[in-house]
């Protein structure tokens, strides 16, 4: 396949570490628009896309490529009914990218099959959830942190005793403020935004301390 990637070079080398591209023609460009031409591409995989959904704009005038968006602080259906175009949605925060099995959201059914197509080529390992905003993982991770941040500031542990405690006490394989170093504070800190923004739910209200911690960040 000749497929496009749109992401700072950091997060184009988490997605390599997935494996499967070698075998592919690969481009690599910082933003849509310093990309090359699009029409002669198979697949686009937009590591940026929920900091420029603007983005969607360009991907509808070629309905026929395939895009793996980025898309965790929105929704395929707000991008659909902004933009007009179906994207795969896919989990693409920082922290996140290399891990073995991607998180991805679609819209129709008749994306299935393409996805599997597409996924089979590249030899990656998917698992399909419910298009929403902060999708499954993201949201329930960044939910632990600011659970863990609200703990933090009522001095309840220090960081590095909530740290060890998540990992001794529920085996996850790293402590809240580890997962929040690795994802970005700021980024933390928009997913919870958009999520509480979508669902009004008072669960996702932002702890002060990360608020605090992200603006300045």
């Amino acid at each position: 396949m000749n497929i496009l990637v749109i992401g700072d070079e950091q997060n184009f080398i988490a997605l390599q570490r997935k494996g499967g591209l070698a075998a592919h023609t690969v481009e690599r460009a910082d933003s849509l628009k310093e990309a090359q031409e699009l029409q002669n591409r198979d697949l686009i995989i937009d590591l940026q896309f929920d900091a420029h959904p603007e983005n969607a704009g360009l991907y509808a005038r070629y309905p026929a490529i395939p895009v793996l968006a980025g898309i965790v602080k929105t929704s395929l259906q707000t991008v659909k009914h902004t933009y007009g175009c179906s994207l795969i949605g896919c989990n693409w925060l920082p922290g996140f990218i290399d891990m073995p099995v991607t998180e991805i959201s679609l819209l129709e059914e008749a994306q299935k099959p393409i996805l599997a197509a597409i996924m089979l080529q590249l030899g990656w390992e998917y698992e399909q959830v419910q298009d929403a905003v902060g999708m499954v993982t993201p949201r329930v991770v960044c939910m632990i942190i600011n659970e863990a941040y609200m703990a933090a500031e009522t001095n309840t542990a220090s960081r590095e005793d909530i740290d060890v405690a998540m990992k001794l006490g529920t085996n996850y394989p790293m402590g809240p403020f580890e997962w929040s170093k690795k994802i970005g504070i700021r980024e933390v800190y928009e997913v919870l935004t958009a999520v509480y923004t979508a669902t009004g739910n008072e669960r996702y209200a932002i702890s002060e301390l990360l608020k605090k911690e992200a603006t300045n960040s």
